[in-house]
């Protein structure tokens, strides 16, 4: 029986305002301090960090996390044989976070897979660029990979630090990369074979990531907007028309059912259709349960391109007459869903993980933050020299913090996605799962034995020299074709 004054009823509904409310303060402040507006910063990066203050602060003084209070948790009761009621909490806030930021990335790339793909004037020339964002995604993966793995190999072979394993170094490339889920993941796989305090571990670099990526990102805004290589944006001047918000040919407004309502069942159903899909195949393979379901926003985006064709031909056949996908309510509900995202998981973090490992994580975090940064600024300059800034800021985000975070940082100077980035995070999905499936297989492997961790290395830098042939084959090429 439901019992609407329950706490269970209302407490997603209170995660979800205690977000949205913190966001509505940090846009206040925003809006209202100049060095705050100067500053570039998201207002969901500033909204997460305010939630992070707080709930530090409450902690420190209470002794307990702000978002396991039971108004934010669900709470299981049972009646013992005495007649005893006994309450136990089966979800606290923190989870209710983490499953948000989980679906919000989803959402977003959903979102971002069926809105209509910006025209290029030379096709081939867009299909190497997505081809290209997805090779320097896995090549960013392995440098983090590898770099991460020298760190632990060395504090492995001559600190000795307490319940460390060789391999722990690959966490980096999953944090950063990939985000809290894989590095939790296996983080929690490493703590089964050694790894002392694994999940809070692989916790700690994602959450060092994520501050990696917010932090570092906006720092680089203010210093190109004071060397005027970017333009401030200027949210008053944004004016919208009827043809923003319709396009041509697409179902009215004034139907008996809502417009917006359409295009949250069309995410809706994308979205239940990947969670079947994920759900069948880690039945056939077991194993890769894990892996399957933090690629959730990759099947989305997949299934959401899938949908786009298959719409697309049957217009072309006049079996489908009008054009049910809007654009513009489309970025509304991504958007959303990302500022939702990154308020979540910047909230969710608890600094307490961060003092196990502290020197190695500080190492860790410092050596991702500025190889990321490096690697991806180069390789912006050299291959995406058109929009080079837009490009960075969406990769340094997606592979310091989380794809959301690219998103967020790439909105500051693009907020209306005129040039490829916001594509390119997209369509770089399937050339980036292809290429970087192989460190799925590696990264378990590496945990089995100081022998298997040093055979991993190997293989990681092997894969790393072929990636930059490819990668850079024209300028490489090129140049002995001079000679």
């Amino acid at each position: 029986m439901v019992n609407f004054w329950d706490s269970n009823v209302w407490s997603f509904l209170m995660v979800i305002t205690a977000l949205l409310v913190v966001m509505m303060i940090a846009h206040i402040l925003k809006r209202n301090f100049k060095f705050l507006k100067k500053s570039l910063i998201p207002v969901s990066v500033l909204g997460g960090i305010i939630a992070l203050i707080f709930t530090t602060t409450y902690k420190l003084i209470t002794g307990e996390n702000f978002f396991s209070l039971e108004m934010f948790s669900i709470v299981n009761e049972t009646t013992t044989a005495a007649g005893e009621v006994v309450r136990e909490t089966a979800l606290d806030g923190i989870a209710l976070l983490e499953i948000i930021t989980y679906h919000a990335l989803a959402v977003g790339f959903i979102c971002m897979g069926l809105k209509s793909s910006k025209k290029a004037d030379n096709n081939k020339k867009r299909t190497e660029e997505v081809f290209n964002t997805g090779i320097t995604t896995v090549s960013t993966y392995l440098i983090q990979a590898i770099l991460g793995l020298i760190v632990t190999i060395v504090a492995f072979k001559f600190i000795g630090i307490d319940g460390l394993i060789p391999a722990a170094g690959i966490i980096l490339c999953l944090g950063y990369g990939q985000g809290t889920g894989q590095a939790l993941n296996f983080g929690t796989q490493y703590e089964s074979v050694g790894l002392a305090g694994g999940a809070n571990f692989g916790l700690a670099i994602a959450a060092l990531g994520f501050l990696s990526a917010s932090i570092g990102g906006v720092i680089y805004l203010n210093i190109l907007r004071k060397k005027k290589k970017i333009k401030e944006i200027v949210e008053e001047d944004e004016k919208l028309t009827l043809e923003n918000y319709q396009g041509n040919n697409e179902i009215p407004t004034n139907l008996s059912i809502d417009k917006f309502t359409i295009q949250i069942a069309i995410v809706g159903a994308i979205y239940i259709l990947s969670y079947l899909i994920m759900n069948l195949l880690s039945k056939i393979v077991s194993s890769l349960s894990a892996t399957l379901f933090g690629f959730n926003f990759l099947i989305g985006t997949l299934l959401a391109v899938l949908f786009k064709f298959v719409i697309k031909k049957l217009r072309e056949k006049k079996i489908v007459k009008r054009e049910y996908i809007n654009d513009f309510m489309m970025n509304r509900i991504g958007g959303s869903a990302f500022d939702i995202m990154i308020v979540a998981g910047i909230a969710a973090i608890d600094l307490e993980t961060l003092k196990n490992y502290i020197g190695l994580l500080i190492i860790l975090a410092i050596i991702g933050l500025v190889s990321t940064f490096i690697y991806i600024r180069f390789v912006c300059k050299k291959l995406f020299p058109e929009y080079k800034y837009e490009q960075f800021f969406a990769m340094y985000g997606m592979l310091t913090g989380t794809a959301s975070t690219g998103v967020i940082l790439l909105r500051e100077i693009d907020p209306n996605y005129d040039t490829p980035a916001s594509d390119n995070l997209v369509y770089q999905n399937l050339p980036a799962i292809i290429f970087g499936l192989p460190i799925m297989f590696l990264v378990p492997w590496a945990a089995e034995s100081e022998t298997a961790c040093y055979t991993v290395f190997a293989i990681i830098v092997g894969l790393l020299i072929v990636l930059e042939l490819i990668l850079f084959r024209k300028q490489i090429f090129k140049k002995r074709k001079a000679k």
